[in-house]
């Protein structure tokens, strides 16, 4: 998770916990393609307004480079969604949450991705040859 909000990030991990996911935390833009980068996470929850680096070229930079393309973003943001809309910019998003979050639509929606992910991983190993 990619957020400045201490509160939030506590108020989200907390509920993540509850349903056996673990959750690192990036209080910025650098340190969340820091992290990115070196943990390759199932997903990740990213806010558009940070203080150093916007989630949206976050966003871009994530899927620019090969390690991270394939990662699942969601972004969780006081914005609404059209706001996003009406930036020029390349980035794309698995789904986009405006805060205050809906908690059992976010679970939902990370365990979906999750399992369609795995799915996907058994069947590219399927197809490797003895």
């Amino acid at each position: 998770m990619v957020d400045d909000d201490p509160e939030f990030a506590e108020l989200i991990e907390f509920n993540l916990a509850r349903q056996g996911c673990d959750l690192l935390l990036a209080q910025d833009g650098m340190e969340g393609l820091r992290l990115a980068r070196t943990q390759l996470p199932d997903l990740i929850l990213l806010d558009l307004m940070l203080p150093d680096l916007g989630g949206l070229s976050v966003c871009e930079i994530l899927q620019a480079q090969p390690s991270t393309r394939d990662i699942p973003v969601f972004i969780l943001s006081a914005l609404d969604q059209t706001w996003a809309g009406t930036r020029k910019h390349r980035a794309q998003f698995s789904g986009y949450f405006t805060k205050p979050i809906d908690l059992k639509l976010l679970t939902a929606r990370i365990f979906s991705i999750c399992d369609q992910r795995q799915a996907m991983i058994r069947s590219r190993l399927a197809e490797i040859p003895d």
